[in-house]
């Protein structure tokens, strides 16, 4: 199919140029709000202009960066590219790109963590700056010059209605009989104007199938043909099968007690390995007519939606493998009818994971005795990618894990610390925690009740005694809430940045 099939609107042909020419309407500081979430959706030609740009700008000796807001993260081609070629001033909310990641570190990118729910409404609010350009990918562009989405959908809504000017990338590659699995919602408001949003049930839909643009903002219109980054997953290792396999046990020891329906809440599924093992361990499940109420559709989805288990994912993003993409495209007409893609102010919204009872699962870096979680920071310091979507369910959620292996570095590195080296998620947002070794059920603990599970059921044993000892001694020192020796508590991260191994 050529650009001409896909971009149907006839005022807009006019508008078509190169990437390098469209890459002129983007001025040096301009903030550019991208399409993108997790690997799905990015544009793949404007960022390389962009990149080309900047590095002709330095060899010039004239300044070119401009600040990059997304919906998470791309790929290599984006934040990799621009960061490589020193064109990043500031990035928004999430990124994974190694090499962004060390610019991030290094100070010379301006890194913003945010709730992924939070980044359209401070955007409209005002709270972060003003939007010259949303450079956006679709799939094409309607008779009436509605823009049918791509495999993400993430901020292009809001972007596409904030930002001065438009760039869209039309990606002829993805197949057009994607048309139709989207669902936006434009119901949404400023405060004191919002309403309820109208769900009740994560397989509903609420919006229309295509995203809306003002054409006198639209300035250039490109042509892509590439498709996204392949999400490679590791198979299931065995940890991660034994951590799936205590969260299955649980999930149906709930509904044995009645605190779960028989016919199971939705799932929220984090990005990784134990996330794909955990939806492995629902295909062989008692659970039937399950529901995906999610940020990313990964390959573990796919399997229960093929198998029959699920009957439908809501979810933001489709993120693949090239394996799973290809049975996606090739059974393209069976996913649409079980996939339903939205803004993520949408898939991330509390109200609606409150109100549909989302059962939410997250992996963590680290996890201390009392139940404070560790999303985004290595020894404290080091951003690894950011919250993500993981506080909107964790907070919001029915039930709350988070999840990791209970050592790291070949066991060098504890998962389980006195105190964490920096928090992302409180106690009072954490249910479960969950490693190879076990399950910790926080709820209705105190403090002591719940380190002393979290001691017994989740470390590893060649730090159980040393957590153990530090829990007894801090207790020695007096009866408090929530017993700690801060210098000794910190002293576990010491040795860790010092040595690289967090054993005395």
């Amino acid at each position: 199919m050529t650009l001409a099939d896909r971009v149907r609107y006839p005022d807009f042909h006019s508008r078509i140029m190169t990437a390098e020419e469209a890459a002129a309407f983007i001025p040096n500081g301009a903030i550019v709000g991208m399409s993108g979430f997790t690997g799905a959706g990015y544009p793949k030609a404007l960022p390389r202009a962009l990149a080309d740009r900047a590095q002709a700008e330095h060899a010039a000796g004239r300044p070119y960066k401009v600040d990059v807001w997304t919906g998470a993260s791309t790929a290599p081609e984006v934040d990799g590219r621009l960061a490589a070629a020193d064109a990043m001033g500031q990035r928004l909310p999430f990124n994974s790109d190694p090499v962004a990641r060390d610019k991030i570190n290094a100070g010379e990118i301006e890194f913003i963590d945010m709730h992924l729910s939070h980044v359209a409404q401070h955007a409209w609010f005002g709270f972060l700056g003003h939007m010259h350009v949303a450079v956006v990918e679709v799939l094409g562009i309607t008779e009436d010059g509605l823009l049918i989405p791509s495999s993400s959908v993430g901020n292009n809504k809001t972007w596409l209605e904030i930002a001065d000017k438009v760039i869209l990338e039309v990606n002829t590659k993805p197949p057009m009989r994607m048309e139709g699995i989207h669902d936006i919602y434009y119901g949404t408001a400023i405060p004191p104007r919002r309403l309820p949003i109208n769900m009740t049930q994560a397989d509903e839909r609420i919006g229309q199938p295509y995203l809306k643009v003002d054409p006198s903002k639209v300035v250039a219109i490109v042509e892509t043909h590439n498709g996204d980054r392949d999400n490679v997953f590791a198979q299931p290792d065995a940890n991660s099968r034994l951590i799936a396999s205590s969260i299955i046990d649980f999930l149906a020891h709930e509904m044995k007690m009645g605190r779960l329906p028989k016919e199971m809440l939705p799932i929220q599924s984090g990005v990784g390995n134990v996330a794909n093992a955990v939806l492995a361990g629902l295909l062989t499940g008692p659970f039937e007519n399950l529901l995906g109420f999610t940020e990313v559709l990964q390959d573990g989805m796919l399997d229960l939606l093929r198998a029959g288990k699920m009957r439908c994912a809501s979810a933001t993003a489709i993120s693949l493998s090239a394996a799973a993409y290809k049975d996606f495209e090739d059974n393209i007409e069976f996913y649409r009818e079980r996939i339903i893609l939205r803004p993520q102010e949408i898939s991330n919204h509390p109200e609606l994971v409150r109100r549909l009872g989302v059962i939410a699962m997250n992996s963590m870096l680290e996890a201390d005795i009392y139940g404070n979680i560790n999303s985004t920071h290595v020894m404290g310091s080091g951003m690894m990618n950011g919250i993500g979507g993981s506080g909107d369910f964790a907070r919001n959620g029915y039930l709350s894990f988070f999840v990791t292996p209970s050592v790291a570095k070949d066991g060098k590195i504890s998962c389980i610390v006195p105190m964490c080296s920096h928090v992302d998620h409180t106690e009072h947002d954490t249910q479960l925690i969950v490693t190879e070794q076990g399950l910790a059920d926080l709820r209705g603990l105190s403090p002591k009740q719940r380190a002393q599970v979290i001691i017994d059921r989740c470390a590893h044993p060649d730090y159980r005694p040393l957590l153990q000892d530090y829990f007894d001694r801090a207790r020695r020192q007096g009866a408090q809430h929530t017993p700690h020796m801060l210098t000794e508590a910190l002293s576990w991260h010491q040795r860790a940045l010092e040595t690289g191994d967090m054993r005395p």
